[in-house]
């Protein structure tokens, strides 16, 4: 079942700035008709369209989505089916959102620099602005004190937003068009991001702010979404390339694997269970194909096509279900769970 994957080792040091590299190859690529479909996959129909995407559960239960392409924000029951939306401010196009331990919704307001929060409830919202040179809130993550980290892909910054005060810090990219996209905290409040503009990644300091941006490997890499395993380790998707990557930020060395469907398979959206395995949607392939890498054994273990067709952007980890959720810009949103009892063995 595990099959070894087109593997690089990369061992990788700084020296006076500038960074070295150097790479062993092994091993062969997982093909995707070979891996078994080990994930069943409940659709919910969307009758609003519109791009939902970015599904987040709430402590409730509820499952938030965002609808970005026709500017709202909607709530399912994943028990019953049932939906209801929420309007959010003309011009928003609402990029992705977060819920807190009190099940307030947060959205990014892409279009129109804001981040807000909607009562969930009453559906009242209340906006926080960005500061001059932050125009587009585009990804969202807490931290442990349910402050919000967040990346602005156009602005080219990582900001963080004290909710209680509603002041924002922001650090800018040290190259033009860098792109921040995909954003984790590690478990000391830091920062990690990818840089889909060019082949980095970027960490920003909690405390001073200060930015530090690792190379990738490879000049062509173009990272679009990322986990952060327990070990501190840092998983990137390189969209460009087909690869799913490995950063030790201790060790400061790279390992990377090619996906099941090769240089093609265009990874986005990601997410990391709570046995370390990392789920990842090829959106090359049409319709996309879900497959599951297992961090501990270094392999592609499952393929799953998902009828409903495509793209899925980004994608959110439930541990009370054990399962996780994405949107598909055809018009649903979506469960993954592993098929009966110790699937992952």
């Amino acid at each position: 079942m595990f099959l070894a994957s087109l593997k690089f080792l990369f061992s990788s040091f700084f020296l006076s700035g500038l960074f070295i590299a150097s790479a062993n190859a092994a091993g062969e690529v997982a093909a995707p008709n070979k891996l078994p479909s080990l994930l069943e996959v409940t659709a919910y129909e969307v009758e609003w369209k519109g791009r939902p995407r970015d599904p987040y559960v709430a402590p409730d239960g509820m499952v938030w989505f965002c609808g970005q392409a026709n500017n709202y924000i909607a709530r399912l029951d994943p028990e019953s089916g049932e939906m209801k939306k929420f309007e959010v401010a003309e011009g928003s196009h609402p990029h992705n959102l977060i819920v807190d331990s009190k099940g307030f919704v947060w959205y990014a307001g892409n279009r129109n620099g804001h981040i807000g929060r909607i009562h969930p409830e009453t559906g009242a919202i209340k906006q926080y602005s960005m500061p001059e040179g932050v125009q587009d809130p585009h990804t969202l993550v807490f931290d442990s004190d349910e402050n919000i980290w967040f990346t602005a892909q156009h602005s080219n910054v990582i900001g963080h937003l004290n909710v209680e005060t509603g002041d924002v810090q922001h650090v800018s990219m040290t190259k033009k068009r860098s792109r921040p996209y995909g954003i984790k905290t590690d478990a000391n409040n830091n920062a990690w991001s990818v840089l889909l503009g060019t082949n980095k990644l970027a960490f920003v300091d909690k405390e001073t702010f200060a930015l530090i941006e690792v190379r990738l490997p490879r000049d062509n890499a173009r990272p679009r979404r990322m986990e952060i395993t327990d070990d501190g380790n840092v998983w990137y998707v390189d969209f460009m390339g087909g690869f799913l990557g490995r950063y030790n930020p201790q060790e400061k060395e790279f390992e990377e694997w090619l996906l099941p469907s090769g240089e093609g398979s265009r990874p986005y959206g990601t997410a990391l269970d709570d046995e370390e395995v990392i789920w990842i949607a090829q959106t090359g392939p049409y319709p996309n194909v879900m497959v599951g890498f297992d961090t501990n054994r270094e392999s592609f273990f499952s393929s799953t096509v998902v009828e409903e067709g495509g793209s899925i952007r980004h994608m959110y980890y439930d541990p009370d279900t054990d399962a996780f959720w994405f949107g598909i810009d055809t018009g649903y949103i979506a469960k993954g769970k592993m098929k009966g009892e110790g699937a992952k063995e």
